[in-house]
């Protein structure tokens, strides 16, 4: 991989999730704070729903067909700094994290997989 590679994906099955939960609540973003347990996992909330500021980084504007607005991605600047080595994977597992994402009343929860990147990109 190199510096072109986009710093976020998502999986068919997160698209697709993105796609019900678009229908359900409108524009949606995702933010990964680095905290403990479930903060270390995208959660996705209506789009504004959750303040970002000078603490976060926004890493990418994910486009899913479908979708009319593209779904931003969002990091908090102390975990980008730990993961900016990493292209970020969004995937769909069964199960119920206990944060308050969009997708909880699913059965489903959003988690990442990564791959290391060649040249992480500069902030």
């Amino acid at each position: 991989m190199d510096d072109d590679t986009p710093p976020v994906e998502l999986t068919d099955e997160a698209a697709g999730l993105v796609r019900r939960l678009s229908e359900q609540h409108g524009p949606l973003m995702f933010h990964q704070s680095g905290g403990c347990c479930d903060g270390s996992a995208p959660m996705c909330y209506p789009e504004g729903e959750f303040r970002t500021g000078d603490s976060d980084v926004r890493l990418a504007e994910l486009r899913v067909e479908g979708v009319e607005r593209p779904v931003g991605f969002w990091m908090s600047r102390a975990q980008y700094e730990v993961w900016r080595h990493t292209r970020l994977i969004v995937d769909v597992v069964p199960g119920r994290g206990s944060g308050f994402s969009l997708e909880a009343p699913e059965g489903v929860r959003f988690l990442i997989r990564s791959r290391l990147r060649q040249d992480p990109p500069t902030t």
